[in-house]
């Protein structure tokens, strides 16, 4: 069995879905359920003897030496991350807590927990730190994509305590041999995404006749990562990865926010028309750029196919299509989501009156 550690978030939750949708192997699935943990994401597995969830913080150094002792995973896949980057420009204690202490806290069960074990399991146990791109910082236009040996360059609160974590994680293993594995991501999207992100954000704005604001002239390019192509790299990684190695795992789909927009937009028009029969497009509205926003990422995800046979099997196109049919399909998660909290932080974060909210 496996120990997941932020299992009901968007990435976490997907995970355990498709990893139980694919293998027998049973996992615990740890999460503190904070506002993004949501539990509805894993309503399809209430009677699956083989998902056991916990609910807790990875900071709480004895609950993960019990869960060890009690579960006796063969592996760790650790999510759990406090991961918007405007929230941490408005508040970064808790990222700092989850992200760098969790790791800490985790890291050191996950040491005391594997020391003990007999060399055989010793020898198959894996650590698998999942982290982004934003480590790395930004791009100029025309530079080559962030490779693993790209020198870290955090700019935001947030990609500051991810770059922390992974250098914890790299300590770990330096200092004490601990067999672990580092997946640096770009931007994920797809089903259970938590509506503060842009593409959800877009599609249930655009819904509700709301405006679709942008940051700047929205001109920022991205790589996009289709959420299950991440989950089927983070198994390789997993299943062939080589302890200590970090692994970048991308879309190949570099594309500027204003494309996205264009692109969710051009979708709901096919897929779900206004009533007046004019185009979603009209609702975008540009918003104040946020500080330290980054103009670029890009993942050269060439190592990971090189060494361990990946590749994404989504493009961009296929994978937006099942994004925004999912968020269509799915009206009562996303009521589920939309709570008061919800509303107050669109309203600080976009300056939306309540009712544009």
């Amino acid at each position: 069995m496996i120990l997941v550690t932020g299992g009901a978030g968007f990435i976490g939750s997907n995970f355990v879905l498709d990893w139980l949708a694919t293998q027998d192997e049973p996992l615990v699935n740890l999460d503190k359920l904070t506002y993004a943990g949501n539990p509805a994401n894993l309503a399809s597995l209430a009677d699956d003897a083989r998902h056991t969830f916990v609910h807790g913080d990875v900071c709480d150094a004895a609950l993960l030496q019990q869960l060890l002792q009690a579960h006796q995973p063969r592996a760790i896949v650790h999510f759990a991350a406090e991961s918007h980057v405007d929230r941490s420009i408005h508040g970064a204690a808790d990222f700092i807590d989850a992200n760098i202490m969790g790791t800490y806290r985790l890291l050191e069960a996950a040491r005391g927990y594997w020391a003990a074990l007999p060399t055989g399991r010793q020898d198959a146990f894996r650590f698998v730190h999942v982290s982004t791109d934003e480590v790395y910082g930004s791009l100029a236009p025309d530079a080559p994509a962030f490779a693993e040996d790209h020198r870290y360059a955090p700019n935001s609160p947030y990609s500051a305590s991810k770059a922390a974590a992974d250098h914890l994680v790299r300590a770990w293993h330096q200092t004490y041999g601990l067999p672990v594995l580092t997946s640096n991501c770009s931007n994920n999207y797809g089903p259970y995404q938590f509506p503060e992100k842009l593409i959800p954000l877009l599609i249930l704005n655009a819904l509700a006749g709301k405006s679709l604001p942008i940051y700047g002239d929205g001109r920022q390019v991205r790589d996009w990562l289709y959420v299950g192509d991440h989950c089927s790299a983070i198994r390789r990684i997993l299943a062939r990865g080589a302890p200590g190695q970090v692994y970048n795992v991308g879309g190949w789909n570099e594309k500027t926010n204003l494309e996205i927009v264009h692109a969710v937009c051009a979708l709901l028009d096919a897929l779900r028309p206004r009533a007046d029969g004019q185009p979603y497009a009209r609702q975008l509205r540009h918003v104040q750029d946020r500080p330290g926003h980054d103009r670029r990422y890009a993942i050269d995800a060439r190592k990971i196919e090189r060494e361990l046979g990946w590749r994404p099997a989504e493009t961009f196109e296929t994978g937006i299509r099942k994004t925004v049919q999912w968020y269509l399909d799915h009206p009562d998660w996303v009521a589920g989501v939309q709570s008061g909290a919800y509303r107050d932080w669109l309203s600080t974060q976009y300056g939306a009156t309540d009712e544009e909210v």
